[in-house]
């Protein structure tokens, strides 16, 4: 089937569901694609927006931002072949609703926006309606696999490459990279050997002055203001320690803006007023940012994939432990594990090579999502393939309302929706304190010979703003 004829409909609403949606169908040559933004509480700014479409193949006139209230009217006179929804999981489960009320039904796509090891319970769940859920790693896919085994809920999968983070090696030699972490005072230094490349070669690949020290920054985790402190001191000791050097603190949103989950303790609020010169804020894309990154540091942020796929050293911090709650279980065994004193000392490393084949980085012909896309918009054609469907609310329509309401929040003026959010949000909470309350010893959380979780996940992290 020709990508052609197959017409292509994202669906999302925060910054990076928008950067995974553009930069995945972006992936797929001669695609019909377009990206469709519905207005909620954490819908993208328009900087935002530029920001995620760095480097995807998306231009402003392939973007329709939609009122939820007229996406159904969208849908049904485009008539996709196939949509990803790109979302939270309440989001997803709204959209797909949507999708059932369609009498052209399109085919139905999910996925995650970057890593997602540990599999967690709620997002097969929420996605359980979807044709096709695509995942990055083969180790995704057998904890997927695995977790769908043991709570009965079955999606296809199919396996995908990290769509930001495609190999771009950048060298300075033919011969050799020679990263000395910046220069730093007792960082050491690691030679790869690589064999030599053509002048063609070289020239598209020849990397710019790296000196930076990128921080990725992420809303969940660590989750105690202590840690983001401890953090937020390693970075202006990482400042201090070499002047010649930028400590870039990558952000997601400036102020006012949404991001997919909530920061409780911004770092901006964490750092002094009076910052060393060289400690300095970043929005742009994280793709600009590694571009002068001689080092990138997190604590689990995919942003180590997308360095590593550009042959920028990591440090993933693991200060606070190693634990599905800190989700950098992953990075066992990579190599990547350090702690803030060797991010101060600029010791930097790269990912084992065992490690990358089985965690984002597989050979490109195992990559196979799009053509499991096209064998199911041939089945959906010929009338072969039965629609997976959202379940109905078990509280009925109150809860259904309220289902709405939870992702739409002011976007949605119901009546009904104002009385499901007055009952539903403190029912809610008392649900979720109860169930904290019965996972106190952590269950599957706390059991590292696992790569999914059978308990709702811990974070206090509400999509309503």
């Amino acid at each position: 089937m020709s990508n052609s004829g197959i017409r292509v409909v994202a669906i999302a609403d925060a910054d990076s569901f928008v950067k995974w949606a553009a930069s995945l169908l972006g992936s797929v040559p001669g695609v019909r694609a377009h990206l469709l933004l519905v207005r909620t509480p954490l819908t993208v700014s328009g900087e935002q927006q530029r920001t995620a479409l760095v480097g995807s193949s998306f231009e402003s006139k392939d973007v329709t931002r939609v009122g939820f209230d007229e996406l159904s009217g969208w849908l049904a006179g485009q008539r996709p072949d196939a949509v990803v929804l790109a979302g939270r999981g309440p989001f997803v489960r709204l959209m797909g609703r949507v999708i059932d009320s369609l009498v052209h039904r399109p085919v139905v796509i999910s996925g995650f926006p970057g890593m997602a090891i540990p599999a967690q319970r709620g997002a097969l769940e929420y996605r359980k309606h979807a044709d096709l859920l695509v995942l990055h790693s083969h180790r995704e896919v057998r904890a997927f696999n695995e977790l769908g085994r043991r709570i009965g809920v079955q999606v296809p999968t199919a396996l995908a490459t990290l769509p930001f983070a495609k190999r771009r090696q950048r060298i300075l030699r033919p011969e050799r990279i020679r990263l000395d972490a910046l220069g730093m005072h007792g960082g050491g230094a690691t030679v790869v050997e690589r064999p030599e490349r053509t002048a063609s070669e070289l020239s598209a690949a020849v990397r710019p002055a790296a000196t930076d020290i990128v921080f990725a920054t992420q809303a969940m985790v660590p989750a105690t203001r202590a840690d983001r402190a401890e953090i937020a001191a390693m970075l202006v000791r990482a400042a201090e320690a070499d002047s010649r050097r930028r400590v870039v603190v990558k952000l997601r949103s400036r102020p006012g803006e949404s991001e997919a989950h909530l920061e409780h303790e911004p770092y901006r609020a964490l750092l002094p007023d009076r910052l060393p010169e060289n400690l300095v804020f970043s929005y742009g894309s994280m793709a600009s940012a590694l571009d002068r990154a001689a080092g990138l540091v997190t604590v689990s942020s995919t942003a180590a994939i997308e360095a590593t796929a550009l042959g920028v050293p990591v440090i993933a911090l693991d200060s606070f432990g190693v634990s599905k709650t800190l989700l950098n279980t992953v990075f066992v065994g990579s190599g990547l594990l350090g702690g803030r004193n060797e991010v101060v000392a600029g010791r930097f490393r790269h990912a084992h090579p065992a490690w990358l084949r089985d965690n984002y980085f597989h050979p490109e012909a195992e990559s196979t999502w799009w053509e499991r896309v096209e064998q199911l918009v041939a089945l959906r054609r010929a009338g072969a393939l039965p629609a997976r469907r959202v379940p109905a609310a078990r509280g009925g329509g109150i809860h259904e309302a309220w289902h709405r309401v939870s992702v739409l929040g002011s976007e949605d003026r119901s009546l009904q929706g104002a009385v499901a959010l007055a009952w539903g949000a403190p029912a809610v909470r008392a649900l979720a304190a109860l169930r904290r309350a019965r996972a106190s010893d952590g269950g599957t959380w706390a059991d590292p010979s696992t790569d999914y979780t059978l308990e709702p996940n811990p974070f206090e992290d509400s999509i309503r703003r």
